[in-house]
């Protein structure tokens, strides 16, 4: 799912944090159904305020969100924080999910060529984020929409605010731009809808009608699926024909570099100085930066581009980027072989 925040730790100790969120929640929950608080009249009147529908209108509707346990369980515990590669990266790149991307990839080649060239976003890439999101339209997710961001947006404070903005442009979005009325939209425990997992200001920013019917199905339209993830590729920055990701190759006296984030800031020749050899030949002056892994059998050194950082653009997860990178590689490696199922 497109980009979602992380909170910076502050120094109270964990099992007390938990106690108070969960307290918290569980107050909420036990009101629920309740007349409007404070929090849902003010937001009512700022969507009414932006265009949205009226403050009545919006109550009204947040009285019918269910709020639920387990989403508020599932938000605390994503694989991205809890898991190593060594363990994430088998959830994701798995022979079924590569045999079944080449099959979508076959079945489907003409609408992701004419989508590739389009938006200059290799097909494999585009099938490899409906595959690590969704197994292919397979599991788009249980909850209802408003029900995931009601819950988070006024239940759960670490992302109370992130989950309210969200939520505000669901009500903006309005059932004309959908393919389906929002009290019938479902999606994950977060909130993010269809194949490609687009939260609402995604869908805002980024979607696609690509079948041109007046109406953005990110559920069971392929060009508009394909297209809206292929955009937003596009918007945040992809540039075809350049490097995603290589495995290096750290000398012994190799530099301790520790960067913070996925951007490219060292020219690669300046990684090879500093003692990370790539495996694969790229321009030297190409922007870089390196990730290192807890592999199957230690560590593993990556060097990433911008490309990379672009995938981080969908979730910040640099494992979750590496995923979808192998997965496409080896979607695009089945492809061309005519001995693949």
């Amino acid at each position: 799912m497109p980009a979602h925040r992380r909170l910076t730790p502050i120094r109270i100790p964990f099992l007390l944090i938990c106690a108070l969120v969960a307290g918290s929640a569980f107050a909420s929950i036990a009101n629920a159904g309740a007349d409007p608080t404070t929090d849902e009249r003010a937001f009512a009147a700022e969507v009414a305020k932006a265009g949205g529908p009226s403050e009545a209108s919006v109550l009204a509707t947040l009285a019918d969100v269910k709020v639920q346990q387990s989403i508020l369980d599932a938000i605390a515990r994503p694989a991205e924080a809890t898991k190593p590669w060594r363990d994430y990266r088998p959830i994701f790149v798995t022979q079924k999910r590569i045999d079944d991307g080449i099959a979508f990839y076959r079945a489907n080649r003409a609408l992701l060529d004419r989508t590739s060239e389009q938006f200059g976003v290799p097909p494999e890439v585009i099938v490899a984020i409906i595959g690590v999101e969704t197994s292919y339209g397979r599991n788009t997710g249980k909850y209802r929409v408003l029900d995931a961001l009601g819950t988070l947006a006024f239940h759960y404070p670490p992302r109370a605010p992130f989950f309210r903005g969200e939520l505000k442009q669901l009500f903006l979005l309005g059932d004309g731009h959908l393919a389906v009325p929002l009290d019938e939209l479902r999606g994950s425990y977060a909130g993010a809808m269809g194949w490609g997992q687009f939260m609402p200001t995604s869908i805002a920013k980024w979607a696609k009608d690509g079948d041109g019917d007046g109406h953005i199905d990110l559920w069971g339209s392929l060009p508009d699926i394909t297209g809206s993830v292929a955009n937003y590729f596009r918007e945040h920055g992809w540039e075809p024909g350049q490097p995603v990701a290589v495995r290096a190759q750290p000398a012994t006296d190799a530099r301790e570099i520790n960067p913070k984030g996925s951007e490219p800031v060292y020219p690669l020749q300046q990684m090879e100085a500093w003692g990370y050899a790539p495996l694969e030949r790229i321009d030297a002056q190409t922007a870089s930066t390196l990730l290192k892994l807890d592999g199957e059998r230690g560590p593993e050194y990556w060097l990433t581009f911008r490309n990379f950082y672009v995938i981080t653009r969908y979730n910040k997860s640099p494992m979750y980027s590496l995923s979808v990178w192998q997965l496409a590689q080896a979607i695009a490696a089945g492809v061309a072989s005519p001995a693949s199922p």
